[in-house]
């Protein structure tokens, strides 16, 4: 099992906007075949220096998280998302 993470501080960061990230990255949810699992859970400990989204997901293989990478509906959150991103920081691990 391939997991990634992506830690997402957005520009905007109001509670409205943050939600409607995390809504727009939950979207992917059941469009992407290879995409075995989706969580986006917002900091309950906002500041300065903390990130606002982490998006963690799951694919069986690294080749899963490539065709994912490229998928349309990827693209079109990827968009989106920046957007609205102020900076990010990512984490791939095999478990």
């Amino acid at each position: 099992m391939i997991i990634n993470n992506l830690l997402l501080k957005l520009r905007n960061r109001d509670t409205d906007n943050i939600k409607k990230t995390q809504e727009i990255l939950l979207s992917m949810r059941g469009k992407i075949e290879v995409l075995k699992d989706i969580q986006a859970e917002i900091n309950i400990r906002p500041g300065g220096s903390n990130y606002d989204i982490i998006l963690i997901t799951k694919f069986s293989t690294l080749e899963d998280l490539d065709k994912y990478l490229a998928h349309p509906k990827h693209l079109e959150v990827a968009q989106f998302i920046g957007s609205v991103l102020d900076t990010q920081a990512s984490v791939c691990y095999k478990l």
